[in-house]
């Protein structure tokens, strides 16, 4: 396995930051190309693949695995929730390591316009065969209030249509948070489905390993299955949100980039679906 000794680095440049903050301000989502590195990339494919060697992880894999056949695809490779907590485990380090990276703190901070802080870590496997998740809004399931969350999305493998690459709806950060629809679960790995707004259409984003995709916590987002038969589209995933927020998902603990817990007032009442959301997670 690659060292975990990697050099971190704050390679942004000005011009990169602005161009990054004007795509999300207009499009709901940026894409920054090879932000982390070939040797980076590799450290995190290595580190989370000698992880699931064995299958799910108790305490770390998404717990859909137990309620699913075992020839489907994502009963030996579920995601993986909050990896950043797991220091007992080899991929605990090394999600906390890139998910407090300067790089975000920069990009972030450009973009929101004030601190970010980090709220949450998932790493998805999507192997060949593997159904995708449908179309979404993060902030239905963060809650933050006044503005909404950012996703950074890590690209460790090239991301198409084969191997069910992600779909953004440009446009849909000037949308409400919407109470979604059933999902077709023959496709989708979760039941929520959110309809594309008139006048919008979903696009697909082509990444390589090691670049990163942000967006907006209204953008509409999601992925089809992926239709390969021996190819995965592993991704690391951070949400993030301004530090000033009022309101946040009661189930998310947010971190300042020194690794220092933030409070944020717990998320209250009804969300878009007029019922109580402490047990709804993305």
């Amino acid at each position: 396995m690659q060292s975990e000794t990697i050099e971190r680095e704050n390679n942004v440049d000005e011009m990169a930051e602005a161009r990054i903050a004007a795509d999300l301000a207009r499009d709901g989502y940026a894409v920054a190309r090879g932000l982390l590195s070939a040797d980076e990339i590799a450290l995190i494919r290595e580190t989370f693949m000698e992880q699931a060697a064995n299958g799910p992880v108790e305490g770390l894999s998404d717990g859909i695995y137990r309620h699913l056949d075992r020839f489907d695809p994502l009963s030996f490779y579920p995601r993986m929730m909050n990896p950043h907590g797991r220091t007992d485990l080899a991929v605990g380090p090394v999600a906390r390591r890139f998910m407090l990276d300067r790089r975000f703190q920069t990009i972030l901070r450009a973009a929101i316009g004030e601190e970010p802080v980090a709220a949450q870590s998932m790493f998805y496997f999507k192997p060949g065969g593997a159904r995708g998740q449908d179309l979404h809004q993060d902030n239905f399931y963060l809650r933050v209030k006044p503005g909404t969350c950012y996703a950074a999305w890590i690209a460790v493998d090239p991301c198409d249509a084969e191997n069910g690459g992600m779909m953004v709806v440009p446009g849909s950060q000037e949308t409400e948070i919407v109470c979604p629809q059933k999902a077709d679960t023959s496709i989708s790995f979760t039941d929520a489905h959110v309809p594309v707004p008139a006048g919008l259409q979903a696009t697909l984003v082509p990444l390589q390993a090691g670049d990163v995709l942000f967006f907006n916590g209204s953008v509409i987002h999601g992925s089809y299955p992926n239709t390969s038969t021996d190819r995965f589209r592993r991704s690391l995933i951070y949400h993030y949100v301004p530090r000033g927020s009022y309101e946040l998902s009661a189930s998310y603990v947010p971190l300042s980039f020194d690794g220092d817990r933030v409070a944020i007032p717990a998320a209250t009442g009804g969300g878009p679906c007029g019922a109580p959301m402490e047990s709804i997670r993305h």
